[in-house]
Parts: C-alpha cells; sequence; structure tokens
C-alpha cells in the first residue's frame, strides 16, 4: 500500500500529519517537496483530487507571494502552478497521497480520513492538542 506525504520538516503540522501516518503502522514515502518538488501535472492532479483549486493551494504566509503578485485574479492556474514550482515554498503543506484519495491535511488531522489503516494508539500532536485516544480512536 503506497501513502506519500509531500513534507516539509520545519513546519509542525507537516510533522504531526506524518507521524499520524506512522501512528497507522505506514511508513510512507517521504518526499521533501522544498528539494524535490512535484512535477506540474502532478501538483495539478494532486490539488483537483483534494478539491480544491489552485489557488487554494498556494502558501502566502512567510513565502513571495506579494512580492511575486500572486494576488492578480488574471493570473491563470498554470501560470499560478509555473510560480508555485520555481518557488516550491508557494505550495501549501503537507499534501498526503493514500489508496483513499489526496489531502492538503491542515489541520494535521485531516490526514484520519484517508489512512487505510486505523490509528494504533495514542496521538498527542505536538502543542499538546490530543486527537488519538488510547483505542486508537479519533477525539473530537
Amino acid at each position: 500500500m503506497s501513502v506519500t506525504i509531500y513534507h516539509n520538516p520545519k513546519c509542525g503540522t507537516s510533522r504531526n500529519t506524518l507521524a499520524m501516518i506512522r501512528n497507522s503502522g505506514i511508513e510512507p514515502e517521504v518526499i521533501e517537496y522544498l528539494e524535490h518538488p512535484p512535477t506540474h501535472e502532478a501538483l495539478k492532479r494532486m490539488i483537483s483530487s483534494a478539491g480544491l483549486t489552485v489557488r487554494e493551494a498556494i502558501r502566502e504566509k512567510g513565502t513571495p507571494y506579494i512580492e511575486l503578485g500572486l494576488a492578480d485574479a488574471s493570473m491563470t492556474d498554470d501560470q499560478l502552478l509555473n510560480i508555485m514550482l520555481a518557488h516550491p515554498v508557494l505550495i501549501n503543506r503537507p499534501f498526503v497521497v493514500t489508496p483513499l484519495g489526496v489531502r492538503l491535511c491542515r489541520p494535521s488531522e485531516v490526514v484520519l480520513d484517508i489512512l487505510p489503516n486505523p490509528q494504533q494508539g495514542e496521538f498527542t500532536k505536538e502543542d499538546g492538542e490530543r486527537v488519538v485516544n488510547a483505542e486508537g480512536r479519533r477525539v473530537r
């Protein structure tokens, strides 16, 4: 079974998502997308499969979003995708691809909706928020 996470190890949300995948007993393919961005077609497909628009997949905070003029509504999806790939920090994170679907896992517990295996024990995020109880059930 193949699970892939487009990961930024400096991002707490991405680290929490990766830890929840591993808490389900799966060792995913980890792609550090800042160093190894997806192809144009792969990014376009991930965004579409996640039910997002290209604009919804762009990260603004801590990026050159304003400097690159990305608020310009006349830019096409292909133009935006090309800029995202030239500046991978603009790709929001983490995207997770599983046999059950693709999600932009913000917040990180969104990953639970697409994992093929249940959680195998308790999980608490780095900030102390309890997400999964000792029985492996999601805490809401």
